[in-house]
């Protein structure tokens, strides 16, 4: 079975996979949970009922780093007090007037929920500890352009422990390493549209350099959360969610719009829960307790599916309507298992099948583990009955023809009149010996010979009967008859049935 990237080769400009939307998680290990952050004032000298102080400190810094920030970029930090506001749209109206140089784009504060600690003494155990609550805080979005990572923002709690998130794209990633090896590439929104060479782009993305990444990293959390310094601490990267997508390009929207229309509205009735599994590589078992299913949304900027497993999705959907995306989100790294290195209590290890690690250096495995999902959805798609071409002659067929000025209007398979003509033609006598003007006159009640001669002239125009040379006698062509027979089939077997 050919896939669809062979079946449409000619009308494909190329393929490229890569990461897509990426949010890491930083975390200061000795800072992040309770027990840490008491033994760390312990260690320090600094009573647990002075925590509040201590955090206060570190809060005003933070904030007085963030305004500093603000004024050399010249820019005021905006505060957020609606719970729908997309900041998003706002830094694209913005990035419209600044343009896409690497700096400071804007800053976004609001007051949103954190992990925080409160002193607690316990009178039974006469200990004092600190106790971890949900509270809220002062957050910080700092939205800038970094040369290597493209659009990026840092989140910053005002408030201990500090947990950072930090977010970039990997089609930003992708375009600056074409820059420095000099590929052309035309990039739209997170997409490709256009590449110089599409085998050298595949190879750099999957050559995602981690240990640059990390580097990036430290040097945001440094700029953005200054007060670890002071303590000689580093932060832990983990992932948070990645988004991994192969997109398809077609060379033209009409070639996409017929095959996508086609395959995402069979793929919402067709996938089965135990085809979610295999497409992420796991098998589905009876005691599976986890979200799984369909979803099918209509958005502004066009139809999606999407399947769940648990903390996984695999979605389909198209840009510009000339992209044909395939994509793998995972919420949950864990959710995918590989032959890795295991430490084991005993202090050995050993090389096993075993689930993924959050941290980032995961990112490398995870290239060729969301590349596999990606084209096992490929490829079940490709299954799908292929009707593009059945559907363009049906268009074709239903549209208005002018020839010598004289306008032949197309055939509506919805109308009764126009039914009993097509009907007529695939008639079985019609097949063998043909028909003249007289014969379907017969067929069609209250139709004079001047009515069926305009019929015949908008059959000839729309490619559905032929004359035999030299005579007033006429055959339905092979296009016809597949026209005819399709429109008839889909009519009878999928769009009566939906309607009643």
């Amino acid at each position: 079975m050919d896939s669809i990237t062979e079946k449409y080769h000619k009308h494909i400009k190329g393929i490229i996979s890569c990461y897509d939307r990426v949010v890491i998680h930083g975390t200061l290990p000795s800072f992040c949970y309770a027990e840490g952050m008491t033994s760390f004032l312990y260690a320090n000298q600094i009573r647990i009922f002075d925590y509040p102080l201590f955090a206060q400190s570190l809060r005003d810094e933070l904030r007085d780093n963030a305004e500093k920030i603000a004024r050399e970029n010249d820019l005021e930090i905006e505060f957020i007090q609606k719970n729908n506001f997309r900041k998003e749209n706002q830094i694209q109206k913005i990035l419209k007037q600044r343009g896409d140089d690497p700096g400071i784009v804007h800053i976004f504060s609001a007051m949103e929920a954190c992990t925080a600690y409160k002193p607690w003494h316990d009178k039974k155990t006469h200990k004092t500890f600190l106790k971890t609550v949900r509270g809220k805080c002062l957050h910080y979005y700092f939205y800038f352009i970094d040369k290597n990572l493209g659009l990026c923002y840092v989140r910053v709690p005002t408030w201990c422990p500090f947990r950072l998130q930090i977010y970039f794209n990997g089609h930003n990633w992708l375009a600056s390493e074409l820059r420095k090896r000099k590929i052309d590439y035309t990039l739209l929104d997170n997409a490709f549209v256009e590449i110089q060479n599409f085998d050298k782009a595949q190879k750099i993305s999957d050559k995602f350099d981690v240990v640059k990444l990390h580097k990036a990293l430290d040097t945001f959390a440094k700029k953005y959360c200054p007060v670890i310094q002071k303590f000689e601490i580093s932060y832990h990267w983990s992932i948070m969610q990645v988004e991994y997508a192969t997109d398809i390009i077609f060379k033209h929207q009409e070639k996409l719009n017929i095959l996508y229309d086609q395959i995402i509205r069979t793929a919402i009735h067709t996938v089965k829960p135990e085809n979610i599994a295999t497409f992420l590589g796991r098998k589905l078992h009876g005691n599976y307790q986890d979200e799984m299913g369909n979803q099918f949304n209509i958005r502004i900027e066009g139809t999606r599916v999407k399947h769940s497993m648990g903390p996984v999705s695999l979605k389909m959907y198209d840009k510009f309507s000339l992209i044909l995306r395939i994509e793998t989100t995972a919420n949950n790294v864990s959710f995918f298992k590989h032959y890795r290195m295991v430490e084991h209590k005993d202090g050995t290890s050993s090389m096993k099948y075993a689930q993924m690690k959050k941290a980032i250096y995961s990112l490398s495995p995870l290239i060729k583990i969301l590349h596999a999902a990606n084209q096992r959805y490929i490829e079940f798609i490709s299954a799908f009955d292929d009707h593009s071409t059945g559907i363009k002659k049906l268009n074709n067929v239903s549209k208005t023809i002018i020839e010598n000025k004289r306008s032949y209007k197309g055939f509506n398979f919805f109308s009764e009149n126009d039914q009993i003509i097509l009907e007529k033609i695939v008639n079985g006598e019609f097949l063998i010996t043909g028909f003249r003007n007289k014969t379907l006159r017969e067929r069609i009640p209250g139709k004079n010979a001047g009515q069926v001669s305009r019929i015949i002239k908008r059959l000839r125009t729309h490619g559905i009967i032929k004359k035999v040379r030299n005579s007033y006698k006429y055959y339905p062509t092979k296009h016809g008859i597949e026209v005819i027979l399709a429109g008839l089939k889909l009519k009878d077997i999928y769009f009566v049935p939906a309607l009643s």
